[in-house]
């Protein structure tokens, strides 16, 4: 199995699409609803409302439309096994049992889900496959397979066994669920819930989990009342082609400081990066217009850079930047030299070596490769 697997995703154009189909056949009918769309976790994309739909429609909507997502299936089928009496199916965690929530498809796969509330079951239900039924867009994006989170947790606990330590260590998805658990007999029962919170803050919010200890020891207790989030470190995502694709929660080593510094060990693993990243056209023309990230991982980044004026002095310590020219015309000044750059140059600048835009004629494009020294 392929450490990194790519799997499609519901975009922005694909949400609307759905949305206004389903709203356009709620007005037709006159029906007063709330309609949500959800991502495969049941994070919502988007919602609609027509005009006098009640309040609580909002949070029931996102019911129906997250338990079509998480379980694959109409929100229907868990209502019919309450119905028929298997009363048990209340129980499941994260469900609704409440007609309205259809998943969404793209070419055979669950990319998200679109929930309707507000009338009958049944109007509601047909809401939600008009929406369903109208074609959407998708985008494709790396994703952690079982394989790779397995690698990253045995990564941190081998080098957790070499330092004569023995924390758990969580692997979570994108959306900060649990994909692997690497616990040693002689690790602490209360590690196995901390580590997996830390992977999952790292995780849904995108950044290591110690930030979020930095700021409520700093002056920003109120960090503390980040939605899914503990402010503690030993959290780090996992980066692949520049997405977050999950993360790795330590707790129980040492000390803090040391769940941290195994977590970056693991979000460091070799195999999340030697995989090649095929960026589409579209998506490089999309960064072009902004400037911005195309790839990100430990040893490098890739920019689809953009100017359109003289920019400050630059200076990195331990990064080269290998710039490709793809439009337009620059002046660059590193040190004591100076260079006119044109469509098609390169330009390579050590590390340590000052340089600054002084002349632009814009808008210039060009791709710039970090390469850490």
């Amino acid at each position: 199995m392929a450490p990194i697997h790519m799997r499609r995703i519901i975009d922005e154009a694909g949400v609307d699409s759905v949305l206004l189909a389903a709203e356009q056949h709620a007005r037709e009918q006159g029906y007063r609803v709330v309609i949500t769309v959800v991502d495969r976790a049941g994070n919502v994309l988007g919602l609609r409302r027509t005009p006098g739909a009640q309040v609580a429609s909002s949070l029931v909507a996102v019911d129906k439309a997250r338990t079509a997502a998480i379980f694959v299936q109409p929100s229907r089928n868990i209502e019919e096994q309450v119905t028929s009496g298997r009363l048990g199916a209340l129980a499941l965690h994260g469900a609704a049992a409440l007609t309205g929530g259809i998943p969404l498809r793209a070419d055979g796969e669950v990319v998200g889900a679109i929930g309707t509330s507000g009338e009958t079951p049944d109007q509601d239900e047909s809401v939600s496959l008009a929406g369903a039924a109208v074609p959407f867009t998708t985008i494709e994006v790396p994703a952690l397979t079982y394989e790779a989170a397995r690698r990253v947790a045995e990564t941190v606990g081998t080098a957790a066994t070499d330092r004569s330590v023995a924390p758990v260590v969580a692997v979570t998805d994108a959306e900060g669920h649990l994909v692997y658990l690497w616990r040693p007999d002689a690790a602490q029962v209360a590690s196995v819930d901390v580590a997996t919170d830390k992977a999952r803050t790292a995780a849904i919010y995108r950044r290591p989990s110690k930030d979020f200890e930095d700021q409520a020891s700093t002056g920003r207790p109120s960090a503390l009342h980040l939605a899914r989030a503990v402010p503690l470190q030993g959290g780090m995502p996992l980066l692949a082609g520049g997405h977050v694709i999950g993360a790795v929660g330590v707790s129980g080593a040492s000390s803090a400081d040391e769940d941290h510094e195994l977590a970056v060990l693991g979000s460091e693993a070799p195999l999340l990066h030697d995989a090649a990243t095929f960026i589409p056209k579209q998506k490089v023309h999309e960064q072009f217009q902004t400037g911005g990230l195309l790839l990100q991982t430990p040893r490098y980044k890739l920019d689809a850079g953009r100017r359109t004026g003289p920019g400050a002095v630059e200076l990195h310590d331990d990064e080269t930047d290998i710039m490709h020219v793809v439009r337009g015309r620059a002046t660059v000044v590193t040190g004591e030299d100076e260079y006119l750059v044109n469509e098609g140059d390169v330009l390579v600048i050590p590390d340590g070596v000052p340089h600054q835009f002084v002349d632009v004629t814009g808008p210039f494009l060009y791709f710039v490769t970090k390469v850490r020294s």
